[in-house]
């Protein structure tokens, strides 16, 4: 995966919930392993700590180039470990994750119930520490909520634990801000106060509805205001409670609205109306669900990740010149929110 170098402070909005989360990875990123190692880093869905884990990595690569830094999802360490195993190539991969000065690995809860990987990622752990090697780890829960067995815990506690929880509202504020700079929308004041008073608990959710927003505005040449605002994410500020979402429901709703089945939509054929339905798809299951992109990519017939990576920057990026595609995305959003 391709990713941005940028420090973890030049690329975050911190506040006071925020703050002595985001703190560690900027020291870490600064002196690798010589303070806070391991790094554990854990929240819930959408709070930004794959951001985190990639700004670090970033900040090493640019400004430590000696350094070997290996970012992974819990995912591809698991695949690669597989590989390695059925292609008789152990050593090769202890090389890959053992002669490393950074290794940063995301969504380690995956590794549950994995008890060959958990073994390797256990002795590789070990070595690392033992070589004094940084090492930065997310999950979606603390260590002790993981059901990990207590050698492999103790050892993610040896180092600093950090909770990313939900930002408060003048940090919601904040990072629509920065989010709108960056894009160069320009959202009137009101309405970024409307969007972080009322979406609360998922910065992807956040910045996504920033995006309709200002796409919106750029296909109609309309001034937006808050009542405008309210209209284009009522499926996202309905009172009504939504239906869970599943990766199933989309690709049925998506396969219903662009006439296309849901194996069709799965399957490696290319030509352009089921190629920018299956993105479209990859978009709103990206936006909807807490699903990462090698999740995602499994979905749709085990396609590498990068090809969603792809998918969904492009359909972010046409979504405010192209108003065919505005209008496909923001359907299929509200059908699958709301059975529409």
């Amino acid at each position: 995966m391709e990713l941005t170098p940028r420090s973890p402070s030049e690329t975050s909005v911190t506040g006071g919930s925020t703050r002595f989360a985001h703190a560690p990875p900027q020291w870490v990123a600064e002196i690798p392993a010589r303070r806070w190692n391991p790094l554990f880093i854990y929240g819930g869905a959408g709070l930004g700590k794959t951001h985190l884990l990639q700004a670090i990595a970033n900040y090493v690569t640019v400004n430590y180039p000696a350094y070997r830094v290996r970012y992974v999802t819990s995912e591809t360490f698991l695949n690669e470990f597989i590989e390695s195993m059925q292609s008789g190539s152990r050593e090769g991969f202890k090389r890959r994750y053992r002669d490393v000065d950074v290794l940063l690995v995301d969504d380690v809860q995956f590794f549950r119930g994995k008890q060959e990987t958990l073994e390797e990622f256990f002795h590789t752990f070990n070595h690392l520490q033992q070589t004094n090697r940084q090492i930065v780890l997310s999950s979606d829960r603390a260590p002790d909520q993981i059901g990990f067995e207590d050698r492999l815990r103790s050892r993610f506690q040896q180092g600093l634990l950090t909770d990313i929880q939900p930002p408060e509202l003048e940090t919601r504020l904040a990072i629509l801000h920065k989010k709108a700079e960056l894009e160069q929308a320009r959202i009137p004041a009101d309405v970024l106060e409307f969007i972080a008073a009322n979406i609360k608990d998922n910065i992807r959710v956040l910045e996504g509805a920033l995006i309709r927003v200002s796409a919106f505005a750029s296909l109609t040449h309309e001034p937006i205001t808050v009542d405008r605002a309210m209209e284009v994410l009522g499926d996202l500020l309905g009172e009504n409670q939504p239906r869970p979402i599943t990766p199933q429901l989309i690709l049925e709703e998506a396969a219903r609205q662009f006439g296309f089945s849901v194996e069709e939509l799965q399957s490696k054929h290319r030509q352009r109306p089921l190629v920018t339905a299956r993105q479209i798809a990859m978009y709103v299951m990206r936006e909807l669900t807490e699903l990462s992109y090698p999740n995602i990519a499994r979905e749709f017939g085990g396609r590498d990740h990068t090809t969603v990576i792809h998918a969904v920057e492009k359909i972010g990026a046409q979504m405010s010149r192209d108003r065919q595609i505005y209008d496909q995305v923001t359907r299929l959003m509200r059908a699958v929110r709301q059975g529409d």
